[in-house]
């Protein structure tokens, strides 16, 4: 089968194609994926020799795991991503001289558990404000702050005016804002 680069086929699906054998989406996929580590890898070396060979090995490991490669479980550009950001990381202390023990671990800024729940807890709290809107006021803030869809895409969908989609929308707001003034404290919103 042959590929263009530029093919609808998704980059995992080429992956199990080559560990299947097939060489025309092996070629695909280093057309598409190598540019990409190569550019990685010279923004984070800094010299195109160093970053050339990366690129190669990141690439002659993405081969060597595409046999057992499974779809859905990491996306392909994501996976190679992180092995080049590890070479280029272990060139960079070979190169410095620093020991791996020595670099301390970073930080997590992920959300602690508290965090995720008072932001699941404001948006079921937002989801059951939106219920009591009337439903031409929930769709038009629905489309545009949830969505992000501009006034005149909004007054397309709804076939109304961009007034008053404007209208809809600012009437909306103040309806949520009522709604949720009652459970300011309860959402972690404090003055001050």
């Amino acid at each position: 089968m042959a590929f263009d680069a530029q093919d609808e086929v998704s980059d995992e699906a080429l992956l199990v194609l080559y560990g299947n054998g097939d060489e025309a989406a092996a070629r695909a996929l280093t057309l598409r994926m190598t540019p990409r580590a190569l550019g990685f890898a010279m923004r984070m070396l800094g010299d195109m020799a160093e970053a050339e060979d990366v690129a190669q090995e990141a690439m002659l490991r993405l081969w060597r795991v595409a046999p057992e490669w499974r779809q859905g479980e990491a996306k392909v550009t994501t996976w190679l991503f992180r092995v080049v950001a590890n070479l280029c990381t272990d060139r960079l202390r070979k190169a410095r001289g620093v020991a791996l023990d020595s670099v301390p671990e970073p930080e997590d800024d992920a959300p602690g558990a508290e965090a995720r729940l008072l932001a699941a807890s404001r948006a079921r709290a937002l989801d059951e404000a939106l219920l009591t809107l009337p439903e031409r006021q929930r769709q038009a803030v629905v489309l545009r702050h949830i969505e992000g869809l501009a006034n005149p895409e909004i007054a397309e969908v709804l076939e109304i005016s961009v007034e008053a989609v404007e209208s809809l929308t600012a009437r909306g707001k103040r309806a949520l804002a009522a709604v949720l003034a009652e459970r300011r404290e309860e959402l972690g919103y404090t003055d001050g």
